[in-house]
């Protein structure tokens, strides 16, 4: 009876054998894997260093009053888009208003007197030297009654250009134009269409950098580079820090406000890394790691990735030139997998 069980299960393990075999074939063939890849290459770019800077408006106002009296109306309040022109506060116009009014009358009186005075002339009755008083005495009436107006006009605070409330200094009620506080603001306002980064360059850094050059701009809520246009250089240096003062020009971008912090990329030289698409390097934990076709197969690399140069990354370390990287889907890969390569 033990003889004839041997017998069959050595028969048996043969067939159950094979059947593994086939089963692991099979299994082997369904996980095969086609990739696209691209050959490994290292290519060259400009060296840069970072400067940091802050993102300022272009256009910004202090807005304040030219005369005394008490803000009677305030119209704005931060946060607030106006217009080029826009009534933004008026202040109390009842003084302003006598001092028009004198004036106007003053000159009424000096304008008779000049009719009059311009009738005897004719007459001969008035000597040259009357008639020159009474006329010197009408244009100075004349030139009272103007800066009267324009005094009046100042009582009303327009927004000087198009763009954005930023701050409200004082509001109705308060005294403004006071001998005691002159200058006192009212409103800050600045336009968000026009932004530049304003930087502190280090001298070891300022000849690298000429008007009109074209840099590129890292901001933290923009998902891209921007390219700044080299707009101003402060000619002389900081006597404290060693740095000039450089303004970029930025172009709108989403995201781009006022106040951000930024950083500009100072080129020093020309660099040579390998470079490979960003979307092959896969993150897992603290890990980077990338796949490779050796013979057919994936192969799983550890590498270490440096800066970002567009859609590719620099690679410390982890691959040589020449070698075939996956670009598309290489998450799902494992090592050691099969794969085939698409055209």
């Amino acid at each position: 009876m033990k003889r004839f069980l041997l017998s069959t299960l050595a028969a048996a393990i043969p067939f159950f054998s094979g059947c593994n075999k086939a089963q692991e074939q099979t299994q082997t063939e369904r996980s095969s894997a086609a990739v696209h890849v691209q050959t490994v290459e290292r290519k060259s770019r400009a060296a840069t260093e970072e400067v940091v800077g802050t993102v300022r408006p272009k256009l910004s106002a202090v807005i304040g009053a030219k005369v005394s009296g008490r803000i009677e109306q305030m119209l704005v309040v931060p946060g607030q888009l106006v217009k080029r022109g826009e009534l933004l506060a008026t202040i109390d116009a009842r003084e302003i208003q006598a001092q028009l009014d004198q004036a106007v009358a003053i000159r009424q009186q000096a304008e008779s007197d000049l009719q009059r005075a311009t009738s005897l002339l004719g007459q001969k009755i008035l000597s040259p030297s009357e008639f020159d008083a009474a006329q010197s005495k009408f244009r100075v009436a004349d030139a009272a009654l103007k800066q009267a107006e324009t005094m009046l006009g100042y009582t009303k605070i327009n927004a000087p250009f198009d763009g954005v409330i930023t701050r409200k200094l004082a509001d109705v009620g308060d005294l403004v134009g006071d001998p005691t506080t002159p200058n006192k603001p009212l409103l800050q306002m600045e336009n968000p269409d026009t932004l530049r980064l304003e930087a502190d360059v280090p001298e070891a850094l300022i000849g690298n950098v000429k008007l009109g050059d074209k840099l590129a701009v890292r901001i933290a809520a923009v998902t891209s580079e921007i390219e700044g246009t080299v707009a101003e250089m402060s000619p002389t240096a900081d006597s404290n820090s060693r740095t000039y003062l450089v303004k970029l020009d930025l172009p709108g971008a989403t995201g781009l406000r006022s106040g951000q912090f930024g950083r500009v990329l100072v080129p020093v030289g020309e660099a040579s890394a390998i470079r490979i698409p960003a979307a092959a390097v896969i993150q897992r934990g603290q890990m980077e790691l990338v796949f490779v076709v050796v013979g057919n197969h994936a192969q799983m690399r550890l590498v270490k990735t440096g800066s970002r140069v567009g859609d590719e990354v620099e690679l410390v370390s982890g691959l040589n030139s020449g070698e075939l990287v996956v670009t598309e889907n290489a998450s799902g890969l494992v090592d050691g997998q099969p794969v085939t390569i698409k055209p």
